[in-house]
């Protein structure tokens, strides 16, 4: 009787090996498709994601877009500033007190070593529409003389 319980025990433990076997491959099987759901809304999220701030830049646009035009056609070039600080008869530092940066700051944009900032634009360009009156005014405090 031995091996008859020897061999319908060999048997049990094969057959639920095999039953435990077929139900590993279909839980595998399940978590691999699940991993991959999982990353392909991972990608999806980050797609949607980026659309969305593309999207909050745009609307932000349309606020300031007259600033923005008009940041836009502000340019700087080294030579014309030269010109133009020769042409008002001006130091770096006279220069520099009308724009609100230092001395060395003109010189450094005038070299070429540096640019000055966008926020810099717009004063310079007011400074480009005066004349030398209203400059050697504007440096002594005193009111401009209305021709």
């Amino acid at each position: 009787m031995t091996t008859f319980a020897h061999q319908l025990k060999t048997e049990i433990a094969r057959i639920a090996k095999k039953a435990g076997k077929a139900e590993n491959e279909a839980l595998k099987k399940a978590a691999s498709q699940y991993r991959s759901d999982i990353s392909a809304l991972k990608k999806r999220i980050a797609d949607l994601e980026s659309k969305i701030g593309r999207l909050a830049r745009q609307s932000a646009k349309p606020a300031k877009a007259s600033d923005d035009e008009e940041k836009d056609k502000l340019r700087f070039r080294q030579d014309g500033f030269i010109t133009l600080r020769k042409k008002l008869n001006l130091s770096a530092n006279e220069m520099g007190q009308l724009l609100g940066v230092s001395g060395q700051s003109i010189y450094k944009w005038e070299q070429g070593k540096a640019k000055p900032r966008a926020s810099q634009l717009p004063a310079i360009a007011v400074v480009r529409k005066m004349g030398k009156k209203q400059v050697t005014a504007k440096l002594t405090g005193a009111a401009p003389a209305v021709a």
